[in-house]
């Protein structure tokens, strides 16, 4: 037989739960025909699919996204992370240049739908017995499900794109090898967005609400339908509908949507709502706030799609505090973060208060012990050492230079030095989200709606936060800034904050600005030791205007002289 090579990955049949690279080559005797025929062949490439999906723990050379933004510093001055805070990255060299991973999550989504055109079931069409039309049954039920598992990673693909670049080509068809790519061209945003939402539209109508135990995790009806909420709001949100940034840019059509804008919260808001309301799911929020991050979460009912990983520690050596065996510090959180988190009452964290500043973390809402490791906190048996001349203090070489350090998607019961592991999911996304898409949604379209402040407090007053509802008659503005304020604390370090900031426009009064820490002394010893806290500056943070976008690849641009580069770069 032919022997050929396939970019396929036999590791991930076991179900979406391997982090393997799972597009390298792979010799086998297979023909290309017993491959595209095969059942259960097909079904490991939709799997090798799902694994193209990013997940944010050691996203950008060792650093979660959220140190390129004001929600934390990562302690390797030499990750190439800095350069987004530095203001040092380009077009020819951009940390997180995902344009190759997601047209490689592309193309092996269209060669997916082609490949089930060719899947050979006639051993079980032609077996007359009960138990072979059956499995005939099943296997075409099956093979239409996972047509639209994949469209919907497509879209979810197309999505990450256009988050990041504006309009992009756009690929319906798998390509041959001999493809010219001399002339592609940038599709529109507005295509983009539609193509996007419409394939959302038809994956929510053939996906189900739920799967039996040993397809969870699996795409959903609700995963379709979030996807549609999330690309709704980014597409109402000031990013998408001003040009005024862009300097006169001549393709505005690749970066500016134009029509009715209100039509677009009120579209937002709705397709927020839809996911709510969808019956069947046992959506809810969760009790417990930190298992939804240290588990493999996708069984909680409030997850509603992540992205599943096998058992590793590599993310627990990257952040575990440096004091402690094997840990390297890694995304510190910034003080700009910790303050947006209120006092226990519903009322913000001052500084300029003696009794704030002498007892900063006392009576405050419960998420920040939960995202952020604090001075003098117990943590793996033994009290955070985090001031200056403590063991995760400075003085002590890469400890954090923020004064905390991440707890959020970190399991701190895991002993690095017996090379313990657990395995946890990245989630894509879970019901606070969606509340809070629909509460902004809301606000903009209709700012007097009750809907607003209810869900906003469902996240809020959920057990084991129990943080006081808004408060009552908060103008459009002020509501505005609280569902903001809500979305940073609530998803932190879920890789929201870089796109939020954007997609609002207020890029340089927090990516921008400068990042802030604590500088912590000790004050005696033992258990009767105080501390004194005095905010720092750690490092100054550049922003410009072009930066609302990434840039096209210029290798990119290099293939095409039909592509654009966004305005700016």
């Amino acid at each position: 037989m032919k022997r050929i090579l396939f970019f396929l990955s036999v590791a991930a049949v076991a179900g979406l739960s391997g982090c393997e690279d799972l597009d390298r080559e792979l010799n086998t005797d297979l023909t290309r025909q017993q491959v595209t025929r095969s059942f259960d062949i097909t079904q490991q490439r939709l799997n090798a699919v799902y694994a193209e999906m990013p997940a944010g723990y050691l996203q950008i050379d060792g650093a979660m996204p959220a140190s390129a933004t004001d929600e934390a510093e990562h302690t390797n001055e030499t990750s190439a992370v800095q350069r987004f805070n530095n203001g040092s990255w380009n077009a020819l060299d951009n940390p997180e240049n995902l344009w190759p991973v997601l047209y490689r999550g592309i193309r092996k989504a269209n060669q997916f739908l082609v490949a089930t055109d060719s899947i050979n079931l006639e051993q079980f069409r032609l077996d007359p017995s009960t138990t072979g039309q059956a499995t005939f049954r099943e296997r075409l039920t099956n093979i239409k499900r996972w047509k639209y598992e994949a469209r919907f990673l497509r879209a979810y693909f197309y999505f990450e794109l256009v988050k990041r670049y504006g309009g992009v080509p756009l690929f319906r068809q798998a390509l041959s090898i001999n493809q010219d790519f001399s002339s592609v061209q940038r599709n529109s945003l507005a295509e983009c967005f539609k193509f996007i939402t419409d394939e959302c539209d038809s994956a929510a109508v053939n996906l189900p609400v739920t799967y039996p135990a040993a397809d969870l995790g699996r795409a959903t009806r609700g995963a379709a339908l979030s996807l549609k909420s999330r690309a709704l709001l980014y597409a109402a949100s000031d990013l998408f509908n001003t040009t005024s940034w862009a300097g006169g840019y001549g393709k505005p059509e690749l970066i500016t949507l134009t029509g009715d804008r209100r039509a677009r919260w009120a579209a937002a808001a709705a397709a927020a709502k839809a996911v709510i309301d969808l019956p069947g799911t046992g959506y809810a929020l969760h009790n417990n706030y930190r298992s939804l991050f240290v588990t493999n979460s996708y069984t909680i009912p409030e997850v509603i799609f992540a992205r599943r990983n096998s058992n590793a520690n590599d993310f627990e050596r990257a952040n575990y505090p440096i004091g402690y065996d094997l840990g390297a510090s890694g995304t510190t959180p910034s003080q700009n973060l910790v303050d947006a988190y209120e006092l226990s009452n519903g009322t913000k964290f001052d500084w300029n208060n003696p009794a704030h500043a002498a007892n900063p973390y006392a009576n405050r809402d419960p998420r920040l012990g939960l995202n952020v490791v604090l001075n003098n906190t117990t943590y793996k048996g033994r009290a955070v050492e985090a001031w200056t001349g403590g063991r995760d203090g400075q003085g002590v070489a890469n400890a954090t230079k923020t004064g905390y350090y991440l707890k959020k998607y970190v399991n701190e019961n895991l002993n690095l030095l017996l090379n313990n592991t657990s395995a946890k999911s990245w989630n894509v996304f879970r019901l606070a989200e969606i509340y809070l898409n629909y509460a902004e949604a809301l606000n903009e379209d209709s700012p007097n709606s009750p809907e607003i402040k209810r869900y906003v407090d469902f996240v809020r007053t959920r057990p084991g936060i129990l943080l006081p509802p808004l408060p009552a008659g908060l103008s459009q503005a002020e509501m505005r800034e609280r569902i903001r304020n809500e979305r940073r604390v609530e998803l932190a370090f879920e890789d929201h904050r870089s796109w939020d900031v954007r997609r609002w426009m207020i890029g340089p009064q927090t990516l921008g600005a400068p990042l802030m820490g604590v500088n912590i002394t000790r004050q005696g010893s033992g258990s009767t030791a105080t501390f004194a806290y005095r905010l720092i500056e750690v490092e100054k943070r550049v922003f410009e205007q072009r930066m609302y976008l990434y840039p096209i690849p210029q290798s990119e641009l290099n293939i095409s002289n039909g592509l654009i580069q966004n305005p700016g770069w």
